[in-house]
């Protein structure tokens, strides 16, 4: 697997995306997915929580068990699952009738054969090893995104 995308290529990804879908998002506020995906949804993204266990709305957004049960557009699946776990969420991902713009593995999470498919199927880029709100702040400086 060749290595994440440039960091000109990933500015442009954060520029452009308006929704996240954040597959393993907790609705515990000191667990650092709910944390990430808070920030994020603070600097003008629509954060879509994905987690079987959710029982209600996180973060003010109906959370779903599946990425197929959202109704909406999705531009980048942020993933918060052991690298183990990424296989099946690709399965997923390159399922989906839309599919997303990018795939997200967050920090200490990496999986090349999952990353190869997710390309091989259209995904146009994947991210591994890499904290969304860490490169939000450092590549686009904090600035919350043009609605």
């Amino acid at each position: 697997m060749s290595s994440n995308p440039s960091n000109e290529t990933i500015i442009s990804l954060l520029e452009q995306a308006k929704t996240i879908a954040v597959v393993g998002l907790s609705d515990k506020p000191d667990r650092t997915s709910y944390q990430i995906a808070e920030a994020m949804q603070q600097a003008g993204y629509r954060i879509i929580p994905v987690n079987p266990n959710l029982r209600g709305p996180v973060l003010g957004e109906t959370s779903y068990a599946t990425l197929q049960e959202i109704p909406d557009t999705i531009d980048i699946v942020n993933i918060f699952r052991r690298s183990d776990s990424v296989p099946p969420v690709i399965d997923e991902v390159v399922q989906m009738s839309s599919k997303p713009k990018a795939v997200w593995m967050q920090l200490g999470i990496a999986h090349d054969e999952a990353a190869k498919r997710a390309l091989d199927h259209g995904i146009e880029f994947v991210i591994m090893d890499r904290c969304i709100k860490v490169d939000h702040a450092v590549l686009l400086k904090g600035k919350k995104r043009n609605s």
